[in-house]
């Protein structure tokens, strides 16, 4: 069993988001940027997010996304069947039928089996606070966000007043004179 792009960037994702939810909602292009993921991608797998109530939208402007629950109460688990990433280690897809469409499971079905409920189990006891807590602890640098001013800090450009006549026939008149 390996995890995909798909689980390790939701996961990825959704702790960036948890470490800066506190500033306000997170744009989905400041977490694309951050992380190096696709807005696209991340768009896709919000939507899933979205659908289990990992996450909550805010539109319009100074809009994104902010955790849905408390971060104790969302597991890694919760993350990656949220974006249906499958947890399995059988040939099979614990359908039983390793060996065939009739011949039943094969010999090692039951250790691939029990290795997913170890995985599951494990996956299911990391919440999305501990692993935002581990990058708070290493020190991970986390921007404020910027202050939101209605006074643009850019001077104010008048426009020159232009004399020239704007079209054929304002010339053509300003000629007769």
């Amino acid at each position: 069993m390996r995890l995909t792009t798909k689980g390790r960037f939701a996961v990825t994702a959704m702790i960036d988001l948890a470490l800066r939810e506190h500033n306000g909602p997170v744009a989905l292009a400041a977490i694309s940027q951050r992380q190096q993921i696709s807005l696209s991608y991340l768009e896709q797998l919000f939507g899933k997010l979205r659908r289990h109530e990992l996450v909550e939208s805010t539109r319009g402007p100074g809009g994104g996304y902010s955790v849905g629950r408390p971060t104790d109460q969302i597991t890694v688990a919760d993350i990656i069947v949220a974006v249906d990433e499958p947890i399995d280690a059988t040939g099979c897809g614990g359908k039983e039928n390793c060996m065939g469409e009739d011949s039943g499971r094969c010999m090692t079905h039951d250790l691939w089996a029990s290795l997913n409920a170890k995985m599951i189990e494990y996956l299911d006891s990391v919440s999305l606070k501990k692993l935002v807590d581990e990058q708070i602890a290493k020190g991970i640098s986390i921007e404020e966000a910027p202050v939101k001013r209605a006074i643009s800090s850019q001077p104010v450009v008048k426009p020159i007043k232009v004399t020239a006549p704007n079209s054929v026939f304002a010339l053509g008149s300003a000629m007769a004179k």
